[in-house]
């Protein structure tokens, strides 16, 4: 079993910065993979972020450029660093991880609201 809390959200105006934090209470080196999903109101939670223990990472296409997801195996820590952000960015980020060999989400976070003010 593992815990994901998030912490780092808030408010901001366009073309700010956050820096989400996601904490695990087992190794991460565990993981097959670690990210970052997104959900507003209403609609389905998407995929902004992922990084595999290999240290591969993914990217959706709108955020690209903008959004850095990074590791802290130490802190057993994954970090979201978002820059350049936008009104649309606005929504929960939620923290997961997966297991090898699961093919499947196996850890969610509680989730941490961003707002993003025009």
């Amino acid at each position: 079993q593992a815990q994901l809390v998030e912490s780092g959200g808030g408010l901001v105006q366009a073309g700010g910065s956050l820096r989400l934090s996601c904490v695990a209470s087992r190794s991460i080196v565990s993981f097959n993979a670690m990210g970052w999903y997104r959900q507003v109101p209403g609609k389905q939670r998407d995929l902004v972020a992922k990084i595999t223990s290999g240290g591969i990472t993914n990217y959706a296409d709108s955020v690209k450029g903008r959004f850095t997801i990074s590791t802290d195996n130490g802190k057993n820590t994954v970090y979201l660093q978002m820059n350049s952000l936008k009104p649309d960015d606005t929504a929960v980020y939620y923290c997961y991880a997966d297991l090898p060999g699961t093919w499947k989400i196996d850890y969610w976070g509680p989730g941490t609201q961003v707002t993003v003010s025009p």
